[in-house]
């Protein structure tokens, strides 16, 4: 056996390992978490994130037990990465939203067009790669239906394999252009969850210029900046301020 393949072979055993220990530890914070023992569920939780392992069932169960201990901020930011993780998942917006709603905030976003609320919906019906993979699949397809056309003899056959593959490929091509624009609008994110009980969101800086409004834990920001621990950050309803980068986690850190 040579060097490579024993090498092979541990990396195997290793991972194989790895993945009984976090579904063990899982299995264990789930029952923990039945009980009560929020704190020793959380504990588990964390130990599965440290090996690197991030689901969204982990910080779905993460968000329940901090939403149980009435830690809003922590609830409502690994709900949040929940998910990020899984965009369609009912249980995750519904349990979202009754967090949402014990924050001390209550920021009313700018209005959207109805144009602009169909695009959202649209390109967030699927993340970038399920777009990627549906466009890889229905380009395939188009290959399978130009390759019947051409080796079918009946006319209304070769009729259906035309159409089939035009089809395909026109909405393959969208797909790929659905994914380019989920990505590009998922780059342009850098969404976070106020940690502090009650921030001061400041006009510049430093923390000698005037304090412009106070956000609370569990309030949703947008980050658009940083510079010297400080963050340039946006609100729902369109304000903008800078804060201490220590006040605030952001959600797509992994």
């Amino acid at each position: 056996m040579t060097v490579k393949k024993i090498v092979f072979l541990i990396c195997l055993l290793s991972l194989s390992l790895g993945f009984s220990q976090n579904e063990a530890l899982f299995s264990e914070a789930t029952e923990l978490y039945n009980k009560g023992e929020y704190a020793k569920a959380i504990e588990n939780y964390e130990q599965i994130l440290e090996t690197g392992q991030h689901s969204a069932a982990v910080y779905f169960n993460l968000g329940n037990c901090y939403y149980k201990t009435n830690s809003i901020g922590p609830s409502i930011y690994y709900y949040e990465k929940a998910l990020l993780l899984s965009p369609n998942d009912s249980e995750i917006k519904n349990n979202l939203g009754y967090a949402q709603n014990m924050r001390l905030d209550a920021i009313e976003e700018v209005p959207k067009t109805e144009i602009a609320q169909a695009y959202d919906k649209t390109i967030n019906l699927f993340t970038c790669n399920q777009w990627a993979y549906l466009a890889v699949v229905l380009v395939m397809l188009f290959v399978v239906a130009y390759l019947a056309y051409y080796f079918l003899r009946s006319a209304n056959q070769k009729r259906i394999a035309l159409i089939t593959g035009i089809f395909s490929l026109t909405l393959g091509l969208l797909s790929i252009l659905l994914s380019y624009l989920q990505h590009e609008q998922y780059r342009k994110d850098n969404p976070a969850i106020v940690f502090g009980k009650e921030v001061r969101v400041s006009s510049e800086p430093n923390g000698s210029s005037d304090v412009i409004f106070t956000l609370h834990e569990g309030t949703k920001v947008n980050v658009l900046e940083e510079l010297d621990g400080w963050e340039k950050i946006r609100i729902a309803d369109g304000q903008t301020g800078w804060l201490l980068g220590e006040n605030i986690k952001h959600i797509k850190d992994f």
